[in-house]
């Protein structure tokens, strides 16, 4: 069994890659860094990054496609006042290339396929705040959603919401305080692989914020 995780070298990514390894999976990632130390160099803020990677994958597996696949690959920026370009930037590498990869996932024709996309605790709530990171996260939660249903009997279509786990580097982000404390990258990962292994599950959504969207 071959998983394919985005962004899978560092961080969140190199949490759940390092689980799923444990699990068992073949995991090959991907990152835009040469030095990142990934099995495939793919930049996704750009228009053929996804197919770039997707035929690289393809590549290396001779022609045979990923079982899985993990969406963590992301942009983050939190500011409200941002150049056009960087606003791009993040909405193809947050969105539209996660969109991509799981079209082409979808053109499979073994048996059913897994798709995880890590999306961000803060995009379960409502409104238009955030900033384009946030409008990016929503738009792919709703398509988390859409793409189980258009999907469906082909690919199984679920995602992660992780709370302020590991701000990006340069950002002071305070976990509030939450009933079952602040959670870890490994209980994000946790929560990837039980979605790889449910093969009944499709259009879940799990919150991995230690409780903090709870109310009394």
């Amino acid at each position: 069994m071959t998983v394919l995780v985005t962004g899978g070298t560092v961080r969140l990514g190199l949490a759940i890659s390092e689980r799923l390894r444990k699990d068992g999976w073949r995991v090959i990632t991907s990152s835009h860094r040469s030095e990142a130390g990934a099995d495939i160099v793919a930049d996704l803020s750009s228009p053929m990054g996804a197919a770039c990677l997707y035929a690289e994958f393809l590549r290396m597996t001779g022609g045979i496609p990923p079982d899985a696949l993990v969406n963590n690959a992301a942009v983050f920026d939190n500011r409200n006042n941002i150049d056009e370009e960087t606003s791009k930037r993040i909405e193809t590498v947050n969105l539209i290339s996660p969109q991509k990869l799981t079209m082409l996932m979808g053109g499979r024709e073994t048996e059913c396929g897994a798709v995880v996309n890590i999306v961000d605790s803060a995009a379960l709530e409502g409104g238009e705040e955030g900033g384009a990171y946030l409008k990016s996260k929503r738009a792919l939660l709703e398509y988390t959603h859409r793409a189980a249903a258009m999907y469906a009997g082909v690919l199984r279509v679920n995602a992660v919401c992780p709370g302020p786990v590991m701000p990006p580097p340069g950002f002071s982000e305070k976990a509030p305080p939450t009933p079952f404390g602040k959670p870890s990258a490994e209980d994000v990962a946790n929560a990837v692989s039980f979605l790889l292994s449910a093969k009944a599950t499709t259009s879940c959504v799990i919150p991995v914020d230690g409780g903090a969207s709870l109310e009394a």
